[in-house]
């Protein structure tokens, strides 16, 4: 995909914010008409020192970033474009009661690894899997993406394959390196998601990223193509392993869900779910992370339609590589990590954390 650069020289004004978001390492930058600018550090929003912006305002610059983004105007719209001094944005137009507005997230200028992130390197091992789905869930804004595009990055590293990413919009680029990667964009290069996948089993893929799995029939194409000799990646707003199953399971029809529980026990390879949590003391956000791989034992959990079992199994499977989100919790406060304050607050069994407050 060609580079969607950005050149305003016009546009002293939001060209400095754009600076200001990565001066000050911030995740994302919020230009809303009638509002002053916000930008949002470790998790927080923090207003600018700036006057109020108006519609005029927001709405030019919105204007030119479509242009800059080759995508037609519409009430809600996602692009990515490249500013030559800023770095890759993602950006999301939007309408609102006071008129336009405009959220931008700053992407990384560099891919970063799994330690970088601060997640084991033992997830590099779902890398090294030839057929069968790893899928990578949480909220939004939890770096998902930033998760997936290191297992992306470290097969382009050390395989000889093809790599096709289906995304809205591309997010991170992958630089040529051993594999042949093939980044399509929905509404730029494709209609949907399960049209780009099903053209993807026709076009010689080895690893497949699906940047979400948002409906049945791209969750039933990307379950086919794990199932035929295809190593799929994708994610899913869901908040733990558990529910990260089930909402696969569930979006299927009752008279399909043997057959897709069968088809999933032998396909699903790991879930991945994570959530940054305020570092103690300041500083960069730090992942907390749920972690299932597919045991023979999980697998038969799917097979049997007992997926409400899988919390039992996740608290007593660690020699298998299991880790549930409380034991996660656990050991961030032991090494100073998070508070207990936080750990107690994002935890789903509080009483594990009796010490802790509620923060109210």
């Amino acid at each position: 995909m060609p580079h969607n650069v950005l050149h305003l020289p016009g546009e002293l004004t939001l060209k400095s914010l754009l600076g200001e978001a990565r001066g000050r390492g911030a995740g994302g930058l919020h230009l809303s008409a009638g509002a002053v600018p916000h930008v949002r550090i470790e998790g927080e929003v923090v207003r600018l020192e700036r006057p109020a912006l108006t519609e005029a305002e927001v709405r030019g610059w919105a204007e030119a970033l479509l242009r800059m983004g080759g995508v037609e105007q519409g009430l809600d719209v996602d692009f990515c474009f490249d500013d030559p001094d800023h770095g890759r944005f993602r950006a999301n137009h939007f309408r609102h009661r006071r008129g336009t507005g405009i959220s931008l997230k700053c992407i990384p200028s560099q891919l970063r690894d799994l330690e970088a992130l601060g997640l084991p390197p033992s997830l590099y091992g779902f890398t090294e899997l030839n057929t069968g789905m790893v899928l990578v869930a949480g909220p939004g804004g939890c770096g998902k993406s930033s998760t997936l595009a290191a297992l992306i990055q470290r097969i382009n590293e050390t395989r000889r394959e093809h790599i096709i990413t289906i995304e809205d919009p591309i997010e991170f680029l992958f630089p040529p390196a051993r594999c042949n990667v093939t980044q399509r964009q929905i509404g730029a290069h494709t209609r949907s998601f399960e049209a780009a996948l099903r053209a993807a089993l026709r076009e010689d893929p080895d690893v497949v990223l699906v940047s979400e799995l948002r409906d049945l029939e791209t969750i039933r194409t990307a379950v086919v193509a794990a199932e035929t000799g295809h190593l799929v990646f994708g994610t899913l707003h869901t908040r733990d392993a558990a529910s990260t199953v089930s909402r696969l399971l569930d979006v299927f029809p009752a008279k399909e869900q043997e057959q897709v529980r069968t088809m999933l026990a032998a396909s699903l390879r790991a879930v991945l779910c994570q959530r940054l949590m305020p570092r103690a003391g300041g500083g960069a956000r730090v992942p907390a992370y749920e972690l299932l791989p597919i045991t023979p034992a999980v697998a038969a959990l799917i097979r049997d339609g007992r997926t409400h079992q899988i919390p039992s199994m996740l608290q007593i499977g660690r020699k298998q590589g299991m880790i549930d989100l409380d034991t996660r919790l656990e050991e961030m406060v032991e090494q100073g990590l998070i508070t207990g304050e936080t750990a107690r607050r994002n935890a789903k069994n509080r009483t594990r954390f009796p010490g802790a407050s509620d923060g109210a």
